[in-house]
C-alpha cells in the first residue's frame, strides 16, 4: 500500500520525468564512455589492436555522428507533432502524459547520447588522444553503442505507430487516473483522520495566490503544528480551485505567524491540476475526451463508447478492498475530509449524460456502467448511481425524439 507522498517526492518524481533529465543523463554517459577508452587503451597489446583493424573507427563515429543527429531531429519533430496532435484532437489536458512518456524520452536520450558519444571520440581521435589500443577499445564501445541505437529504434518505430493517438491517449489518462483513485481508496484522508464538524477551529489559514490546489503535505502541517496539543483541520482537498478569501486549513487561534507560513507552504497552488493526488481529475479528462467525440461535428460514438468503459474501469478501483485491513493514520492530528462518491460520479457522467442525450447508443451504454457500477458493490454506489441513472434518463428524454429510443434509455433507469 502506498504512502501520501512528501513534497520533495514529488518535486523529485516530476523532475525525473521530464525528457531533459534522461536525455542529460545519456550525454554524460556518452561522454564518459568515450573517455573511458582514453583510460583503457593502456591494457591492449598494440600488435593486436592493428591487427583487428582499429583505425576504422574514425569513420564510423562521423557516420554515426551524421545519422544521430538527423534521427534526433526527426524524433523531436515527431514528439512536438504528436503533442500538437493530442492537444487539438483529444484534449490539452492529456498532453503531460505523453510529454511524460518513457519510451519517448528514451529514444531521444539514446539518440542524443549516441550523438554526443561520436563527436567526443572524434574530437579525441582528431587530436591523437587514442593510440592503438584506445582506439580499439573505442570500437568496442561503438559496436556497444550502435546495439543500443538499434535495439532503441526498434522500441521506437513500435511505440511510432501508437504515438498520440485516440485510444492511446485514452489509455494513459485510464492509468493516471486509476493510480490515483487507488491511492486515495487506501488513504481516503491523505494519511490523516475524518474530520469532526462539531470540533473545527475557527481561525482560518487563507490561500496567498489563485490557482488549483495540487499536492498537501501532511508531513509539513503536523510540523507546523510542533509540540502543542492541538489539531489542524484541512479544508481543500488536491484539485480545489482557490483564491485569497480561500481558507486552507482551519487552525488553533493561538497559532503563531511562522507556523502559519508552514502551513501555507504545506499547500501546493498551481495554475493548471495536477494527476498524482486528484483522481477527480482524471475523470474529468475522460469525460472531456468522451464529450469531444459526440457532437455532430465529430459524431464519433465508438470513442465515446471506449471513454465509459475506460471510466468504468476506472470507478470500480474506488470499491474497498474487504480483504484489506484499515490503515492507521500516519498524522493523527490532521483532519482531511474524504472524496464524495457522487463527486466521482458527476465528474465522469454528467458531462457524457449532457452531451450524448440524443445518442441512444451513448445513453443506454452510460445506463448500464451505471448498473454495473452498482452490481460491483451497492453500499458504495447505489445511491450515486440512482442519481446519475436519473439524469441520464432525463437528457435522453429532452434530447431524443424518437419514443422508442426514448424508452430504451428509460428502461434501464436505476430506481
Amino acid at each position: 500500500m502506498k504512502t501520501v507522498m512528501p513534497r520533495w517526492r514529488l518535486i523529485l518524481s516530476r523532475t525525473l520525468r521530464q525528457a531533459w533529465v534522461r536525455a542529460a543523463l545519456y550525454c554524460v554517459g556518452g561522454v564518459l564512455a568515450a573517455l573511458v577508452a582514453w583510460r583503457f587503451q593502456f591494457h591492449v597489446e598494440e600488435n593486436f589492436a592493428l591487427s583487428v583493424g582499429a583505425d576504422a573507427v574514425g569513420n564510423v563515429l562521423s557516420i554515426l555522428a551524421s545519422s544521430m543527429l538527423t534521427v534526433t531531429t526527426f524524433s523531436l519533430t515527431v514528439l512536438v507533432n504528436a503533442l500538437g496532435a493530442a492537444s487539438s484532437g483529444v484534449t490539452p489536458r492529456a498532453t503531460i502524459l505523453w510529454s511524460e512518456d518513457r519510451r519517448a524520452h528514451d529514444a531521444l536520450a539514446t539518440f542524443l547520447g549516441a550523438f554526443l558519444f561520436s563527436v567526443v571520440g572524434i574530437v579525441a581521435l582528431s587530436t591523437r588522444l587514442y593510440g592503438p589500443g584506445g582506439r580499439l577499445v573505442m570500437l568496442g564501445a561503438t559496436v556497444v553503442v550502435i546495439g543500443l541505437i538499434v535495439v532503441t529504434l526498434l522500441r521506437w518505430m513500435q511505440q511510432l505507430t501508437r504515438f498520440g493517438r485516440v485510444g492511446e491517449t485514452i489509455r494513459l489518462v485510464e492509468q493516471a487516473a486509476a493510480q490515483a483513485l487507488r491511492c486515495r481508496r487506501d488513504q481516503p484522508h491523505l494519511g490523516g483522520i475524518p474530520p469532526d464538524p462539531a470540533h473545527r477551529h475557527a481561525r482560518p489559514v487563507l490561500a496567498d495566490r489563485i490557482g488549483y490546489i495540487q499536492h498537501v503535505d501532511l508531513a509539513v502541517l503536523t510540523r507546523a503544528l510542533g509540540g502543542r496539543d492541538a489539531m489542524l483541520d484541512v479544508a481543500v482537498l488536491p484539485g480545489a480551485f482557490v483564491h485569497a478569501a480561500t481558507p486552507l486549513a482551519f487552525v488553533d487561534p493561538e497559532m503563531e505567524a511562522a507556523a502559519l507560513a508552514a502551513v501555507r507552504r504545506a499547500f501546493l497552488i498551481a495554475d493548471d491540476r495536477a494527476w498524482e493526488q486528484d483522481p477527480r481529475f482524471g475523470l474529468s479528462v475522460l469525460a472531456e475526451i468522451g464529450s469531444k467525440a459526440l457532437p455532430p461535428t465529430a459524431a464519433d460514438y465508438g470513442t465515446a463508447i471506449a471513454v465509459i468503459g475506460a471510466g468504468l474501469r476506472v470507478l470500480s478501483e474506488w470499491i474497498p478492498d474487504p480483504d484489506r485491513p484499515p490503515r492507521e493514520p500516519e498524522h493523527p492530528r490532521i483532519r482531511v475530509p474524504a472524496l464524495s462518491t457522487d463527486d466521482l460520479i458527476a465528474d465522469f457522467f454528467h458531462p457524457l449524460a449532457r452531451e450524448g442525450g440524443g445518442i441512444v447508443q451513448v445513453g443506454v451504454r452510460l445506463q448500464k456502467s451505471l448498473a454495473a457500477l452498482r452490481s460491483m458493490s451497492p453500499e458504495c454506489f447505489s445511491a450515486a448511481a440512482a442519481r446519475a441513472s436519473i439524469l441520464v434518463t432525463e437528457h435522453a428524454g429532452f434530447a431524443l425524439l424518437v419514443p422508442s429510443e426514448k424508452a430504451a434509455v428509460e428502461a434501464l433507469t436505476l430506481r
